[in-house]
């Protein structure tokens, strides 16, 4: 699907719900003692394929109204094929969950994903009484049951390993722990993960460099959850609306509580001279006059495309720090994000781990998104305030985290018209 932008946009939006909440809470719920609802009015694909897999190993989730109602599992279907999709989250929470239930599962996927790393949580499963076909090779066959004991594992490569341990440990019924080496990144998602543990009963004890698992924990359902506005996707409604001609107002986050790193995007645009304004868990973005500055993205790369948006309508050069993960997402996003920006004439530079972007006066052009969510949506941003039309080429892939991401875009006063392809 193509999809032609045009037109200006302003107004108030509703944030859909956060992915990354979502599946922590699906997952702490499926392994509960009890029944669990939890409110999310807003699907992507990356969330249906957590609860899909959860429901391949025994869960019982069902959706209506806005409501996920989740009857845990009792005893995991042995054998059972789990189709990620190509949610990284979902293989790498899913693949020590399933490995702790004891259910020989296969893991199935598509797009990027067979290509994303799984060391180093492959190595350590294995030393911990798991069996698995080949790594990086899909289907991916897991037999054995998972022990606990200590995992020393990097934590610099991915959170994701982290966060999916964390979730196993407790079910291995054993003392356990995870000890980091190196310098961690992405630390605010494991927040969100030790935070979800602890809505469903289980506290994990921070020691230095270490994150221990204590044994006879059992998760308990709270009963009902609401899952917060997503701030990743309020990211990019807040660069429209410091890019563009009128205000932007995202409602439905959460200010004060939220353990989504992705809330420092008012923060950066503030650092560039964006007019942000909160008004309770409303912000409002204006039309600001933005410059370039340096921004360390160690904590929240995904925010790197939207804010690529506001550096090219800045004024001098911006400059993002510690981006090399960025090459191992749905696409290489360093490079992907400079094929995008250059599709509006704006000149950028990159190494491995930093990205330039030298501000000017962009101009619609026809934008690749290669299939990565983001790629599209920043592209979406940048046509709305660039002179000229813009076109999103492979714009569908919207779904895998914000479904109605055109649709809010209409609403806001903007054009969105689906082209031949």
């Amino acid at each position: 699907m193509n999809i032609r932008i045009n037109g200006t946009v302003g107004g108030e939006v509703k944030i859909p719900e956060s992915k990354s909440q979502a599946h922590r809470l699906l997952i702490c719920a499926a392994l509960a003692d009890k029944e669990s609802r939890i409110e999310c009015q807003a699907l992507n694909d990356d969330i249906e394929r957590t609860a899909e897999c959860l429901n391949a190993l025994g869960a019982r989730i069902s959706y209506e109204n806005g409501i996920f109602t989740v009857c845990s599992i009792a005893s995991a279907t042995k054998n059972a094929t789990l189709d990620c999709g190509e949610s990284g989250s979902t293989l790498r929470f899913m693949l020590p969950v399933a490995a702790a239930l004891g259910a020989d599962a296969t893991f199935i996927g598509r797009g990027r994903l067979p290509q994303r790393p799984l060391s180093p949580l492959y190595e350590r499963m294995e030393e911990h009484g798991v069996q698995m076909s080949g790594n990086g090779k899909m289907p991916l066959i897991c037999n054995g049951t998972l022990q606990g004991g200590e995992y020393e594992i990097a934590a610099n490569i991915s959170s994701q390993f982290i966060s999916g341990l964390l979730f196993a440990l407790p079910l291995t019924g054993e003392e356990s722990s995870i000890v980091l080496q190196g310098k961690l990144e992405s630390g605010s998602y494991i927040e969100m993960t030790l935070d979800a543990l602890k809505m469903f009963g289980v506290e994990i004890e921070r020691g230095v460099k270490k994150l221990i698992v204590h044994k006879g924990q059992k998760y308990t359902s709270p009963g009902d959850i609401c899952v917060e506005g997503d701030w990743s996707a309020a990211a990019f409604w807040l660069v429209a609306g410091v890019t563009g001609e009128n205000p932007i107002t995202c409602t439905g986050l959460n200010t004060d509580t939220s353990r989504q790193g992705d809330r420092a995007v008012v923060d950066m645009l503030q650092k560039m001279g964006g007019r942000i304004v909160r008004n309770g868990n409303d912000y409002t973005a204006y039309p600001s006059q933005l410059n370039g500055c340096l921004i360390d993205c160690h904590d929240t790369p995904d925010l790197v495309p939207a804010l690529a948006v506001a550096a090219a309508f800045a004024e001098g050069t911006t400059t993002f720090d510690n981006i090399a993960r960025l090459r191992i997402k749905e696409s290489d996003r360093v490079a992907t994000v400079c094929e995008m920006l250059a599709s509006f004439g704006i000149k950028t530079e990159s190494t491995e781990n930093r990205l330039t972007v030298y501000g000017g006066k962009p101009t619609g052009g026809k934008v690749n998104s290669f299939g990565d969510h983001r790629i599209a949506m920043a592209g979406a941003v940048a046509g709305l305030a660039a002179e000229g039309t813009t076109e999103i080429m492979g714009a569908e892939c919207v779904s895998k985290s914000y479904p109605a991401f055109f649709d809010h875009l209409k609403a806001l006063g903007g054009e969105a018209t689906q082209t031949e392809q």
